[in-house]
């Protein structure tokens, strides 16, 4: 009888996530931030946070940072460095707290979002772009949707890519 061996390889991508790149020429550099949760839910006042709505955050987060890159319009930065910082504060209202941490990554625009989720059913996905410069809101886009299901986020955050940040005429004056 015949042996197979298999050889496994494992590659380790320690320094840079693999949706970071280095930026072409003229293509803004972005610091996608982690989406945030606001539950004004009744369940989120008496449960607490949840583990699968945290792990939706960050597939979110990452399904929109490698969707922005993949489009080559955007060059998405490490977050790394300030991700802790990030964490420690509310990007929505810091006044300016998403800018300045933008500003220390080298970046030219800071991509900030929360989902709101009014209860089980009701929620709604929020994303804002703001100058790294100038602290001036690039653009900001909203979308409502239903269920609290991993496939009703995904499909919200494809939304807005798909029909807000990579729309042909984002960005260009009406």
């Amino acid at each position: 009888m015949r042996q197979h061996c298999r050889a496994v390889v494992v590659i380790l991508a320690l320094a840079v996530p693999a949706h970071a790149q280095e930026p072409a020429a003229g293509v803004p550099k972005v610091a996608v931030f982690d989406l945030e949760l606001l539950d004004t839910s009744l369940q989120g006042e008496t449960d607490g946070p949840r583990a699968d709505e945290h792990d939706r955050l960050l597939r979110a987060s990452d399904q929109i940072r490698k969707g922005l890159a993949e489009s080559g319009k955007y060059a998405i930065v490490d977050i790394a460095p300030v991700n802790a910082a990030a964490h420690d504060k509310n990007l929505q209202a810091c006044g300016g707290c998403d800018v300045q941490l933008a500003q220390q990554l080298d970046a030219d625009i800071a991509l900030t979002g929360v989902v709101q989720k009014v209860s089980n059913l009701i929620l709604n996905m929020n994303i804002t772009m703001r100058s790294a410069r100038t602290g001036h809101i690039i653009a900001s886009m909203s979308a409502d949707f239903r269920g609290n299901t991993d496939e009703s986020w995904t499909r919200t955050a494809s939304y807005l890519l798909r029909n807000r940040l990579l729309a042909p005429d984002f960005g260009k004056p009406q």
